[in-house]
Formats: structure tokens, C-alpha cells, sequence
């Protein structure tokens, strides 16, 4: 094959592997850039696939369809590359379409006037036939609008390289990457454009753009050229909440973000990087000391200084940065403003040392309580027990005031007692000792011991609980459960109302039921009951609960230690049923029947069997 031959396969070449890059582009045309890199590399595969027709042609007919076929990429090439520099700095981001038609006035002009040049000679002025070398058959004269594109194209390369200057001296390794890959791209075809202003007639140009293409190849298959763009890094890289430091290899500063401005104010007093650390943070040597002797891997320290009249600390974190293979390239500090979190825990630990104090000053008030108060309560109680039975004896006619007094103390030391219950069960000081207890004799018993409060209100109180019936349980705590259920069962109860307590086994578990037919609970005070809180303050038809809600709480708590549940049913007008669960002794037997349980019933006028 002749030279001609031989130019024209290389140029098919350089067609095919621009196609190639645009195919590759394509696949990720939702990315402008990708769709800026098709139209660059369809421009200049039609450059060169028309040049190529160009080297082959035999008269001059041939020559123009080919600068035909030449013309529908070059006078747009250059302007799309700048314009992806233009989408890869983020440059003019508002008016990025209006920038786009002023930029493409001048191509499209040229391409218009190319297409119809015989009419005006205004890009090619005249046509030489070239007798003295093959190639090119025909030597063109430039006309006036050739000059103009050209010096436009010039123009518009300087504008593109500048624009990613200071880009690539704030851009991190992989993106430094990126963007000498586009550089390339374009200076290679300037470059060896430059050889036709040295006399050399044959256009080496779109063999320049056989070495982009070549180039982009690399970029997109190794540097990842169309998925992270320098603009997509840059805002990463500004808008991130943390400070960021780069470092070079040399421990130089070579960029930081606007968060490390804030944590290391002196950043900004320099005005180009890369500078030597050493010169910009001189009044921090523990974190130079640091950044030096970081070794392989992560590292994290603490970080603290005093600005802007405030305390501020930050965890940071060193991380080496390595290229492809194990080469150090740089290392990236960050920082991460905790000076919220510190501020936030000295408050904890002030919260907790007066917590702490108010704890110390509650069990003082408890112990004055228990030993202060108590004791003289349940003095007075004696003493006007006492004194209403001599009243009653001697029938003294305010004997019912005094029984009212009475009963008024004993509340009040009911009170008094369930309140120490409940403070000793939430300081964990109560023992609990449970063993194996008949639950039959333990019912009898709390009935016998509210038989008299009963009395006094004509209440009849039934028992239905098996012989055979076995809990464990604390006998203390289960005799303060039941105490306190029928004391509030009596309490809402009217005059000549029934108490009835009641058990049943259900699994391995006992059911236990208080239930009366007084004046019930409504629905509002039912719910703040289920609230388990025992400060909150529950009135019933008007009346205080006092005392009751303590012995609620307390019995709920103490019913909870057992392992079971507290729950009540009620009905205003009708009644209300009370029911806790404890666990079944293991020596009970598992098989009842109705005929071994006996009805108990306590009268109610004597409190007596």
C-alpha cells in the first residue's frame, strides 16, 4: 500500500476508536457529562473519518464532499470540550444554557458558511492542485471566516485549561487523574494542529484526536473519567459537615474544605497552596507532631482549643492515602466538632451530682419520716382507741366525733405506713423471702383483720378460696396485697354493701379477685389509676383516694416482685373487681373440684364468723 493508503487505514482507526469512546460515553449518557463526551467524539470522528476520504479523493469534486463530511465536526469539537470543562468545574451553573448558545454562535456560523462556501470563498478562498506530493491532492487558501474560527478555537482551549488549573491543585488524587485525561484530550489535537502554521501541509489533527481518544479509553475504563466528576468532588468535599485537611506526601497543605476554616482559622491567611504545614499551623505542634508520624492505617486522636471565647474539641481522624498500588500520595485529616456532645455531658454530670444530692437529701426525709412521724402517729392511735372505748363506755355524747378522729388517724398512719412501704420497695431495702403458704388461711386471716372496719359499715365479706389452694409468696408482702385491697374495697363500699374474695387456678398460676358492690370507678379515673404513677392526685365522685393510691402502687409493686399482675374491673354504680396473679406452690395439687370448697362469710354487723 502507498502513504495515501497507509493515512487513510489510520484515520479509519482513529474513527473507530472514537466511536468506541462514544459508545462507552453512551452507556452512561443520564450524566451530562457523558452526553457532552458523545457529541465531542462523534465531532471528531466525523473529522476524521472525512479526512480520511480526504487523503483518498481524485478531484477536487471528491475533495469538497469530504470537507463536507470534515465540517460537521469541526467547527463544534473544541467548543463541546469546553463546555464539558465548563459542566466539570461547575462554572456559571445558573446560566449554563444561555453560556451554551453564545458559545455555539461562532461554530454554527462556520459550519453554515463552510456549507455554502462556493457562493462566497469566505473559508476556503481557492483550491491548488498540489503536483509536487500525494498528499493532500489539493492545497486550500484560507479565507477571513477560517482565520476566525481558528483564533475562536485558541481561545476557547486557553479559556478550558485555565479554568482547570486551580481546579487541579485543590482536587484529590483520582480527580487530579480525571482531569489530566481531559486535558490531554485537547491539547494533543492543538498541538499537532500547531504544525500546519509551520509549513507542514498535511493535517495531523485528527490523529491528535486519536491520542484523546486513546486517552479517554484509559480515563473512563481506569480513572472512572464519567462517574465522579471534579465538580461532584468539589461539592462533596465543601458541603461535608466535617473539617477536611489534604495533605501531600511532602506533609504540605494542599487544599481544605470551608468546615476546617472554622477549626483551624489560620488556613486562611495563607492564600495558595500547597504550603508547608509547618508554616501555616505553627501554634499547633502536638497535631504537626501527629500528621508526621502517622503510620499505616487510621488514626484517631483528640483534638482541643480555646477560640471564639469557647472550649471547642473535636475526635479527629489521619488517614493515609495511597494510588493504585502501595505508593503514599497524601494523607487527609478530618475533624469532628464533638463540642456539643462535651458540653452536653458536663451538664449529665451536673444533672447527676444534683440528682445525686436530692437522692441523699430524700432518704434523710424518709428516715426523719420513718422515725420522727411515725412513731407518734401510731402513739396517737393507740391513745384514741383508748379513749373511744372509755367514751363509748361511758356514753359520752360527742363518742362519734371521737370515733371519727380515730378513724382519721388511723388513715393518716395507714398513709404514713404505705408510704414507707412503697420508699423501701423502690430503694430495693424490702427482703423478699418467699416460701410455701396455704392460701385459704392467709385470706381468713386479712378478713379477720378488716372485720372490725368492716363492721362498723354493716359490709357482709365473703371468702371463696379452696383448702388446697398453695402459693409461694412473701408473707409479709401478701398480707400488705390483701390488707390494702380490702381496705379500699370497704372504703368505696356503702353501708350494707358485700365484699367477696375469691381464687382460681389457671395453669400454673393462681388468680386472686377482690370484688365489691360500691360506688365504682369512672373511666377518667380509671385511666389515671392504670398510670401506676402513685403522686398523681385521683378523686373518686369528688372525693380524694388519698392513701389509696399509694396502696395501690405499693401492692402493684409488691404483686410485680411476686412475678405477677395487677389489674382491676369496674363499673360506676355496680361495683368494682380487683385481680392479681401469683405463682402456685409446687406442692399443690393440680386437680380441683367444687365440692372442696367451702363459702365463708363474715357478718357484717360484729365482724365476727
Amino acid at each position: 500500500m502507498d502513504t495515501r493508503q497507509w493515512m487513510s487505514v489510520a484515520l479509519f482507526f482513529a474513527t473507530g476508536l472514537m466511536l468506541f469512546v462514544s459508545f462507552l460515553s453512551y452507556r452512561k449518557r443520564h450524566l451530562p457529562v457523558a452526553k457532552t463526551m458523545v457529541l465531542i467524539m462523534l465531532a471528531a470522528a466525523c473529522y476524521a473519518l472525512g479526512y480520511a476520504f480526504e487523503v483518498l479523493s481524485r478531484n477536487l469534486n471528491e475533495v469538497k464532499l469530504s470537507l463536507q463530511i470534515e465540517y460537521l465536526g469541526i467547527p463544534f469539537v473544541t467548543t463541546l470540550w469546553f463546555f464539558q470543562v465548563i459542566q466539570f468545574t461547575g462554572t456559571a451553573s445558573r446560566y449554563r444554557k444561555q453560556l451554551a448558545r453564545m458559545l455555539f454562535i461562532i461554530p454554527v456560523a462556520v459550519f453554515l458558511i463552510h456549507l455554502t462556501n462556493d457562493w462566497h470563498h469566505l473559508v476556503y478562498e481557492s483550491y491548488i492542485l498540489n503536483e509536487d506530493a500525494p498528499i493532500p491532492l489539493y492545497t486550500t487558501v484560507k479565507g477571513p471566516w477560517y482565520k476566525v474560527h481558528t483564533i475562536y478555537n485558541y481561545l476557547v482551549l486557553l479559556c478550558g485549561i485555565l479554568l482547570f488549573i486551580p481546579m487541579y491543585w485543590r482536587a484529590l488524587p483520582i480527580v487530579r487523574k480525571q482531569i489530566v485525561v481531559l486535558l490531554l484530550g485537547a491539547v494533543a489535537p492543538m498541538v499537532l494542529n500547531l504544525f500546519l502554521w509551520t509549513g507542514i501541509s498535511i493535517d495531523l489533527t485528527p490523529f491528535g484526536f486519536a491520542i484523546s481518544g486513546v486517552a479517554y479509553v484509559m480515563g473512563i475504563l481506569r480513572f472512572n473519567l464519567l462517574r465522579l466528576t471534579p465538580l461532584a468532588m468539589a461539592k462533596v468535599f465543601e458541603t461535608i459537615r466535617d473539617g477536611v485537611v489534604l495533605f501531600d506526601y511532602e506533609d504540605r497543605i494542599v487544599s481544605y474544605n470551608s468546615a476546617a476554616k472554622e477549626v483551624l482559622p489560620e488556613l486562611v491567611l495563607t492564600k495558595s497552596y500547597p504550603v508547608h504545614m509547618g508554616k501555616v499551623l505553627p501554634s499547633n505542634p502536638e497535631l504537626l507532631e501527629r500528621i508526621r508520624a502517622a503510620s499505616d492505617g487510621d488514626e484517631r486522636f483528640p483534638f482541643h482549643r480555646f477560640h471564639a471565647n469557647r472550649n471547642q474539641y473535636y475526635n479527629c481522624s489521619l488517614s493515609l492515602i495511597y494510588d493504585s498500588g502501595r505508593v503514599l500520595i497524601g494523607k487527609i485529616l478530618m475533624f469532628n466538632d464533638i463540642t456539643e456532645l462535651k458540653e452536653s455531658e458536663a451538664r449529665l454530670r451536673e444533672n447527676a451530682l444534683q440528682l445525686s444530692e436530692l437522692n441523699a437529701f430524700k432518704d434523710k426525709l424518709f428516715t426523719v419520716v420513718a422515725h420522727d412521724i411515725r412513731d407518734p402517729i401510731a402513739l396517737l392511735v393507740s391513745l384514741t382507741e383508748l379513749l373511744g372505748d372509755e367514751l363509748t363506755a361511758a356514753d359520752f355524747e360527742h363518742a362519734e366525733l371521737v370515733r371519727e378522729l380515730k378513724g382519721q388517724v388511723q388513715s393518716t398512719f395507714h398513709l404514713v405506713e404505705n408510704l414507707l412501704d412503697w420508699y423501701r420497695s423502690q430503694k430495693g431495702k424490702v427482703v423478699f423471702h418467699p416460701i410455701g403458704w396455704n392460701l385459704q388461711q392467709v385470706v381468713r386471716q386479712a378478713l379477720l383483720l378488716s372485720g372490725t372496719k368492716a363492721g362498723m359499715k354493716q359490709i357482709q365479706m365473703t371468702e371463696r378460696v379452696d383448702d388446697r389452694l398453695a402459693v409461694r409468696a412473701d408473707k409479709e408482702m401478701l398480707d400488705l396485697i390483701l390488707r390494702n385491697l380490702l381496705s379500699n374495697a370497704i372504703k368505696f363500699t356503702e353501708i350494707g354493701g358485700a365484699i367477696e374474695i375469691a381464687a382460681a387456678l389457671e395453669g400454673d398460676r393462681i388468680v386472686v379477685s377482690v370484688h365489691d358492690n360500691g360506688i365504682g370507678i369512672d373511666d377518667q379515673t380509671a385511666e389515671l389509676l392504670r398510670l401506676e404513677e402513685p403522686f398523681l392526685k385521683v378523686m373518686v365522685n369528688g372525693e380524694d383516694l388519698g392513701d389509696t393510691r399509694f396502696g395501690l402502687a405499693l401492692t402493684r409493686e409488691f404483686v410485680r416482685i411476686h412475678g405477677g399482675s395487677l389489674w382491676f374491673e369496674s363499673e360506676p354504680g355496680i361495683g368494682t373487681t380487683f385481680l392479681f396473679t401469683l405463682p402456685g406452690s409446687a406442692g399443690m395439687r393440680e386437680s380441683f373440684d367444687d365440692g372442696g370448697m367451702k363459702e365463708r362469710v363474715y357478718e357484717s354487723d360484729t365482724g365476727r364468723r
